[in-house]
C-alpha cells in the first residue's frame, strides 16, 4: 500500500515538472505566451531632469521580458524613468519627486516580481 503512494506521489511530481518543461520550452522562461512584451518608454528619458534615484534588487527576472515588465512598471508612471540590469537584477530607478521604498517594492510585486534590497 505505501509503495502505491510513493508511486502516486512521484507520478505527480513528474506531471507537474513535465508540463513546466513544456510551458518554458513552448512560451519562453516566464510563460510569457509566445509573445514579446512591448516597451513602454518614459515620457522624460533626461536623467538630469530626476534628483533623485534609487537602486532597487530585483529577484525572480530571468529574460528581456522580465527586464521590460520590471521597467514598464516604472515607466508607465509620470515622474518615474527606471532601467534594469538584467544580469546584476538590480533596477535604477530615478525619480522627479521622493517616493517611499515600500510603494517601489509593491510596484516591483505589481509586476510579478520579488524585490529585495533598496541602495
Amino acid at each position: 500500500m505505501s509503495t502505491a503512494i510513493i508511486c502516486v506521489i512521484l507520478i505527480v511530481i513528474c506531471y507537474f515538472g513535465l508540463r513546466s518543461t513544456i510551458k518554458r520550452s513552448k512560451y519562453g522562461c516566464c510563460g510569457s505566451g509566445g509573445s514579446e512584451v512591448k516597451k513602454i518608454k518614459a515620457a522624460d528619458k533626461n536623467i538630469s531632469h530626476y534628483p533623485y534615484t534609487r537602486t532597487l534588487e530585483v529577484e525572480g527576472m530571468t529574460c528581456g521580458n522580465c527586464k521590460k515588465r520590471v521597467e514598464n512598471e516604472f515607466n508607465s508612471r509620470e515622474g518615474l524613468y527606471a532601467s534594469v540590469d538584467l544580469k546584476k537584477k538590480l533596477a535604477d530607478i530615478h525619480m522627479k519627486d521622493q517616493i517611499p521604498e515600500d510603494e517601489l517594492k509593491e510596484m516591483v510585486r505589481k509586476a510579478g516580481y520579488t524585490p529585495g534590497k533598496i541602495k
